[in-house]
């Protein structure tokens, strides 16, 4: 309501955080993980949804406005060890996730129970009333795979209809659920095959948790290793052959970078390494510059 941005942080404790940066405080906290979280995102097009992704191997949406938790995904179909990623598409109607049980899931956010939830969470909590809203639970993802990776998969991103994910493997994957001819709006079932469309080979990227991130148009992605390098991929061409790597290095940055964050125009790109520091590399005409903090 105030206009003024906020930040969602979480961790080992499986508390969520918000945070003002106007304020430097904490204005809210939301607990229902049971264990450790290892993503939040926020929704595309509605800045008050909030994605969560546990240890417990749930998923959960939470309203920031009015505290209400919206969806539980999990359970009967849902992942069988720890989600370690999951993402919103850009019209905020799909979510696909990974964790270590090696499984890929899509799931439909904008089924109409679903829909009645979100609706009817911003009418719960009127005044401070501490009722209970009626969370949704949802077992079933709309479709699952175990065949794009054969370890822990530890980073997932819509890209279009597409879908980009990684593991311990040197590489990261494009593929589409079902065949490359389907709609992704087409009911699918538990047993639909994938369709690999191009793998891209990153050289020291065959230890876990190490996260890759695009610009907000998709045109770019970035993704550090364990010896200290950025890999950037502009994905901006005609054909998935015609796709190039860049790599940006500092004789200084030696260790593993485990996050990258771009701006929304991809001319920034923050990475985060292991001996606790912090270094932010800018796009600029002719070349590409890098500041350690």
């Amino acid at each position: 309501d105030t206009k003024k941005p906020i930040l969602a942080a979480a961790g080992v404790r499986g508390i969520i955080r918000i945070l003002s940066p106007a304020s430097m405080s904490c204005i809210r906290n939301f607990i229902g993980h049971g264990n450790a979280i290892n993503e939040l995102k926020f929704h595309p097009k509605d800045p008050n949804i909030l994605l969560s992704v546990s240890r417990d191997h749930a998923l959960r949406v939470w309203n920031l406005k009015t505290e209400a938790n919206i969806v539980i995904f999990g359970g009967v179909e849902g992942h069988r060890d720890e989600v370690l990623s999951a993402d919103f598409d850009m019209s905020g109607e799909k979510i696909v996730s990974c964790g270590m049980d090696h499984s890929l899931k899509v799931w439909n956010f904008n089924t109409e129970n679903i829909k009645e939830a979100v609706k009817a969470s911003y009418q719960t909590n009127p005044n401070g009333s501490k009722i209970t809203f009626a969370t949704v639970n949802c077992h079933f993802p709309e479709f699952s795979t175990r065949d794009i990776h054969r370890n822990y998969v530890d980073c997932c991103r819509w890209f279009g209809d597409f879908i980009i994910s990684k593991s311990c493997e040197n590489s990261v994957i494009c593929w589409k659920p079902g065949n490359l001819d389907a709609n992704r709006n087409e009911k699918t079932t538990i047993e639909d095959e994938s369709t690999i469309i191009q793998k891209l080979d990153a050289k020291d990227c065959d230890i876990w948790f190490i996260r890759f991130s695009m610009d907000s148009e998709e045109k770019c992605l970035a993704l550090g290793n364990r010896t200290g390098k950025i890999l950037v991929w502009d994905l901006d061409v005609e054909h998935p052959s015609d796709i190039r790597c860049s790599v940006l290095s500092n004789p200084k940055c030696v260790s593993t970078i485990r996050q990258t964050s771009m701006s929304r125009s991809g001319n920034t790109i923050i990475a985060v390494c292991d001996d606790a520091t912090i270094w932010r590399w800018q796009k600029k005409l002719n070349s590409t510059s890098q500041l350690k903090l």
